[in-house]
């Protein structure tokens, strides 16, 4: 089991105790969503995996936020930002826009890109090491204003 998914089946066990209803129920969702890929795929995630889970989840979150902001249903955005919240425990300390900005510099570098054809590669090299720790629409601008 990886550390990270261990990690989250204490702390819902912690939540169970405190009787804190709905961060159990995100937590539940959380290790649901893992549990539905290990089935689907017979695999045992690993940690990248996991926080790839979690960073699909926090997107999801942000989008559904936005929707209900701009729908006037602020009851609905907040519930959103509380559960993102919970989901953000889990992931690791988010990238500077310099730290970003360096690590695209260097797949740039490692790749030899000099124009937007080669932006897959770049992502390729990009996205393993941003993970759950930045935007990926953010990490795209980047690429394409350093490629551009």
């Amino acid at each position: 089991m990886s550390e990270l998914k261990k990690h989250i089946s204490d702390t819902l066990k912690t939540a169970m105790r405190a009787k804190e209803k709905q961060r159990v129920t995100v937590i539940r969702t959380i290790l649901s969503e893992c549990k539905k890929i290990e089935i689907d795929e017979r695999i045992e995630l690993n940690d990248a995996r996991v926080l790839a889970v979690l960073d699909k989840m926090n997107k999801q979150r942000k989008d559904s936020n936005q929707q209900f902001i701009d729908g006037g249903r602020e009851d609905l955005a907040k519930i959103e930002q509380e559960e993102m919240l919970i989901i953000s425990e889990f992931l690791p300390t988010p990238l500077t826009d310099e730290e970003v900005g360096e690590i695209v510099k260097a797949a740039i570098t490692e790749t030899g890109a000099n124009s937007m054809q080669q932006m897959g590669a770049v992502m390729a090299i990009v996205k393993p090491q941003v993970q759950g720790r930045a935007d990926m629409a953010q990490i795209s601008k980047q690429v394409k204003a350093q490629l551009g």
